[in-house]
């Protein structure tokens, strides 16, 4: 069996540039040391929009263009996929049909242990991610590390924690 780790749009814009906030930049030492201790594959998702951003249905919700294709904010962290093999999903949205349609093949392939997923932002990607990943391998247990993901607020982050809970998702590190 093998486990993965998926990290969540650890995207500068999300960490210190149009959306960032003080709780994402605090928890970028420990998805460092997470990843490097990690035991299994470990999968990047990178939250991903065109130049059209601010016309889409997230863009008129949330005004704040973000994470443009190719833009220094799109980027992943330095220093963050070059600590091992990793690979890449661009997503256009929350949650990553993509990613979903991945690890179920992987399962297919060699049975998966458990997902374990960290980043940004717990109260939207990561909690989208966790839940389509629960949708296509319910049997698998998915788990989320509370330290080292970060929310729009803290309150936020914590309602997001308590919903994934009530949804059989493993909280960790809370």
């Amino acid at each position: 069996m093998k486990d993965y780790l998926i990290v969540v749009d650890m995207q500068n814009d999300f960490i210190d540039g149009s959306l960032g906030t003080k709780e994402a930049e605090a928890i970028v030492d420990r998805v460092a040391e997470k990843i490097r201790a990690f035991d299994g594959e470990v999968i990047f998702t990178r939250d991903t929009h065109g130049e059209d951003y601010l016309r889409t249905q997230e863009g008129r919700r949330l005004p704040v263009a973000h994470c443009v294709k190719d833009s220094d904010g799109w980027q992943i962290r330095d220093g963050l996929k070059e600590l091992r093999p990793c690979a890449i999903i661009d997503k256009p949205t929350f949650g990553s049909t993509e990613l979903g349609v991945l690890l179920s093949q992987r399962d297919l392939e060699e049975k998966i242990g458990s997902v374990t997923l960290i980043g940004l932002c717990t109260d939207i990607c990561v909690i989208s991610n966790a839940l389509l990943i629960k949708a296509f391998l319910p049997e698998t247990p998915i788990i989320v590390d509370a330290a080292c993901c970060a929310g729009v607020t803290p309150q936020s982050h914590h309602g997001a924690l308590e919903a994934m809970k009530m949804c059989q998702i493993t909280i960790e590190n809370e």
